[in-house]
């Protein structure tokens, strides 16, 4: 064991651990009066270490030890006890009973602290012998009988037994969004996106392995020159190795079935009854004969589920690995004569079950049975209507029997089968890899077509727009003479991606050509984009009406966005979300959940749009599909942009417009635009807001997506006033009467006296801003409201009638922290400020009114520390202690951090300083 006392140095930047190092923060802030211990636990490579680290290195109460284990062969019992003792700087006495050395390791942590706090960083403790993890269990339990003593542990997979009772931290994958960053942090600027991609997606969120496979990688193929190596067992084995070599046979065998069952699947978790039936076959070495009883196979499986606790969990009859990488490397491990030897095991169990889908894929793996017969089997169970299995099950029998078929043409229809149901899955990349053999096929055109539509509508979900529409037009030539129906689709579906791309001549021409089924929603939308609006509209409310399931309940979503019907376009929004994940079309889920979020979004409930668009991100990110998650990354950037999140912005927005910017997404670029401009006007800086919303709403080739540009007409009205640049503004007001008198957003008309307020002489901007606030009334929302107070607030001041401003601004105020706006609402305080009215004064006992975050902040600020010391100790960035401070200021009332050290010393006055 190594040991190490740290100081506070530049600490590294931690990426997607949030929750985890508010927990950490948490251990270490309450040992001057609450000792404690947690543990951290996780598949190899997931970041334990790098947590324990930040801990050592950011822990400024007292000391910090540091502590990793180096296991050696024959490792004799209390070994790594007496290192840790030795570490303290005491041994604990000879006793051979356990019970009696928990005393002298209590002693010695006692003696370590001597009276002050003490951080003890113990990583890696499944290494440890057996009797020292129990005591260390045990002494971790008394704690609070040794003084301010803290132990953060760490574990590979789940929670040894010897530590039952310890709160327990497990860290899973990486988010995708935080995985790219760490990546972006260890690559060159110059990654090629494509290769960037597939990193990525072999990496699993598992920070070390990402590490490893870029390590890996030559010059040439991190730029996209040559292609990537596929063999990826040596840096899977490499990683998981020390937890899975030198396993028992048995135990070895219960991993590779698991990691079997769960191979290609969606599930994290394996019938543990299925994987004891199959694991009786192969210790039975017989390929022949009946599967054994569920209840017979069970027992052995609990033994050997507890004998490999770290690896796989058992709860409630299934099983689970610790982590994808220890999955994936048990699989990987093994040779190529066990692992079909699995999948046949599997076989026959799935098989006397009547899971004839799963039992046939298990076959197709193992290489049993004359092939041409198994293809048409797959086939059949693949295309069976009555049977349950999800897309991706069915989509994977497609493939199987595709690699099991000599015809060329064959093949080709099975792989296009195979795509369609993977994009039914709402897996466009699995989808567009499938298609890539197809196109020089010799098939027939409307296989052909089938495939083309087909790619075009992966590539509206996960690629660039043009390539997409080119897909989608020439699917539509293809198809037009024997599948019209079909023909209809692809030719709607490139009307979708010229109006992602901002392309407004493309989608007209492709709305331009008459179809069958989708005739409504064609002929209304180009009414509406050539101008004819009454008309488009009556056209669309009856698609609205007609609502169907799937595709038909998304055009039907959009129809109600166009032409501003957000409750029908909430509703069929949040059915088709619902439809999609009751009928297994999961494609469907991340798109209804993003026309879901922008309707509450445009209705004015910005959280209940932030709760959408999150699960949109997940499902969207799960999937691959790119560009629906740059869409929720932007609607997240606008309702952050509202609750006045600078960095959750900056984050959002920039997250947003990498996709836009590669696959030509214009309409999700201009709402990013408009968040970052939003974000600049909350916090006060119009000047910054003007200049980014300019381009986005003004004639020209810089202006923002031709249906959604007007929304940011407001933001960027207000913005050039307060900038004191109103002849910039006058002519955005005409273009957003044009769209308020086009009734497709709610708030547009009260917007749009608000602006004509803001531009007006005296003499007319009471009654403007007046008749504003009574149209609010009608629509949702606090926020809009809240606006059009506070700028009218603000004018009531300056012409000194001070107590209708006070009752302005005091309304806005209320309504800015209804609905969470905090940096719109400090604005509002700041403005009560100057009327003379402190609003909330806070005393010193007011310290408890921060967040926890705040609290810490205003503590280091109070002992001396500078914004960037602070953000160096923490693992954020400046700009994020800087947000956090300015409103400590605004909730303690105080104006120069003196003041603050002051209050914060008064304020701890009562008890010791920790």
């Amino acid at each position: 064991m190594t040991g190490r006392t740290t100081s506070v140095t530049t600490a590294p930047r931690i990426h997607g651990r949030g929750p985890h190092l508010r927990a950490v923060a948490a251990l270490s802030d309450a040992l001057p009066q609450r000792p404690g211990a947690l543990l951290l636990t996780g598949e190899p490579g997931i970041g334990r270490t790098t947590l324990l680290d930040h801990a050592a290195r950011s822990f400024t109460a007292g000391r910090a030890l540091l502590l990793r284990a180096a296991p050696e062969q024959g490792l004799r019992p209390y070994d790594a006890l007496r290192a840790l003792a030795g570490a303290l700087g005491g041994v604990p006495g000879g006793a051979a009973e356990p019970e009696a050395r928990v005393e002298p390791l209590l002693s010695a942590l006692r003696r370590a602290a001597g009276g002050r706090p003490l951080l003890l960083c113990l990583d890696d403790v499944h290494l440890w012998d057996t009797p020292s993890r129990t005591l260390l269990g045990r002494a971790a339990r008394r704690l609070p009988e040794v003084g301010p003593v803290g132990l953060l542990l760490s574990a590979a997979g789940y929670a040894p037994p010897e530590a039952a009772g310890l709160p327990v931290l497990h860290l899973g994958p990486l988010p995708a969004p935080d995985a790219g960053a760490l990546l972006d942090d260890l690559t060159d600027p110059a990654l090629d996106p494509a290769v960037r991609d597939e990193l990525l997606e072999h990496a699993d969120g598992n920070p070390a392995l990402l590490l490893a496979l870029a390590g890996r990688l030559s010059p040439a193929q991190l730029d996209g020159r040559q292609p990537l190596p596929h063999a990826l067992t040596d840096t899977l084995t490499a990683l998981a190795g020390p937890c899975l070599h030198g396993l028992p046979p048995e135990m070895a065998d219960l991993l590779l079935l698991t990691a079997t069952a769960l191979r290609d699947t969606e599930e994290e978790d394996a019938d543990a009854r299925v994987v004891g039936a199959a694991l009786q076959i192969l210790k039975d070495g017989s390929g022949a004969g009946r599967a054994p009883r569920d209840d017979a196979a069970f027992e052995p499986v609990e033994e050997l589920a507890a004998a490999v606790a770290g690896l796989v969990r058992l709860a409630d009859g299934q099983l689970r690995f610790a982590g994808p990488v220890l999955r994936r490397a048990a699989y990987a491990g093994a040779s190529a004569d066990r692992r079909r030897a699995a999948h046949g095991a599997l076989a026959r169990v799935l098989e006397r079950d009547g899971d004839r889908l799963r039992a046939l894929l298990h076959r197709a793996r193992a290489g049993t049975g004359p092939a041409p017969e198994l293809a048409a089997e797959l086939t059949a169970a693949a295309t069976d209507p009555r049977s349950p299995a999800p897309p991706r099950l069915r989509s994977l029998a497609y493939a199987g029997a595709a690699e099991l078929v000599a015809d060329e043409a064959a093949r080709a229809e099975c792989r296009t089968a195979a795509a369609e149901q993977a994009l039914r899955a709402g897996l466009p990349r699995r989808a567009l890899a499938l298609l890539g053999t197809v196109t020089n096929a010799p098939v027939a055109d409307a296989v052909r077509g089938r495939a083309e539509l087909l790619r075009g509508s992966a590539q509206l979900l996960d690629g660039p727009t043009a390539t997409a529409r080119a897909s989608l037009l020439t699917a539509a030539a293809l198809l037009a003479t024997d599948a019209p129906a079909l023909a209809a689709t692809a030719t709607a579906g490139a009307a979708d991606a010229a109006w992602a791309a901002g392309d407004l001549p493309g989608a007209l021409e492709s709305l331009a050509e008459a179809r069958p089924r989708l005739d409504d929603y064609r002929r209304g939308l180009r009414a509406v984009l050539e101008g004819r609006r009454e008309e488009g509209a009556r056209v669309l409310r009856r698609v609205v009406a007609d609502e169907a399931d799937g595709e038909g309940s998304l055009r039907a979503a959009a129809a109600a966005l166009v032409v501003g019907d957000m409750p029908a376009a909430s509703r069929v929004a949040a059915r088709a979300a619902a439809v999609g994940r009751a009928d297994g079309n999961r494609g469907v889920v991340p798109r209804a959940l993003e026309y879901l979020a922008y309707a509450e979004l445009r209705s004015g409930r910005h959280a209940q749009a932030r709760a959408h668009a999150e699960e949109g991100l997940r499902e969207a990110e799960r999937a691959g599909q790119r560009n629906t998650a740059a869409g929720h990354h932007a609607v997240l950037a606008l309702a952050a942009s509202i609750e006045g999140e600078p960095a959750a912005v900056a984050g959002h927005a920039a997250a947003a417009l990498a996709t836009a910017r590669r696959h030509g997404l214009a309409q999700t670029a201009t709402l990013a635009q408009w968040a970052l401009g939003r974000a600049d006007l909350g916090r006060g800086r119009p000047l910054e807001a003007a200049d980014r919303l300019g381009p986005l709403v003004r004639p020209g080739p810089r202006r923002g997506h031709f249906a959604v540009w007007m929304l940011a007409v407001p933001c960027f009205v207000e913005a050039a006033a307060l900038a004191g640049r109103p002849a910039d503004a006058r002519r955005a007001v005409q273009d957003l009467a044009a769209w308020a008198a086009f009734g497709a957003d709610p708030q547009a008309p009260a917007q749009l006296l608000r602006c004509r307020a803001l531009l007006a002489p005296p003499e007319r901007a009471d009654g403007l801003y007046a008749r504003a606030l009574d149209l609010h009334e009608r629509t949702t929302g606090d926020f809009e409201r809240a606006r059009t107070e506070l700028l009218y607030g603000k004018w009531l001041r300056r012409r000194r009638r001070l107590r209708e401003a006070r009752d302005r601004l005091g309304a806005a105020l209320v309504g800015f922290e209804s609905c969470g706006a905090r940096v719109w609402a400090e604005q509002a305080r700041g403005e009560l400020r100057a009327h003379g009215t402190a609003p909330g004064a806070v005393h010193a006992q007011g310290l408890d009114r921060l967040t926890p975050q705040q609290c810490r902040i205003a503590r280091y600020v109070a002992d001396g520390a500078t914004n960037r010391e602070v953000a160096r100790i923490l693992s954020v960035s400046t700009r994020t202690v800087d947000y956090h401070l300015r409103n400590v200021f605004a909730a303690l009332g105080v104006r120069s951090r003196v003041e603050l050290a002051r209050l914060v010393e008064q304020a701890e006055q009562p008890q010791a300083r920790p």
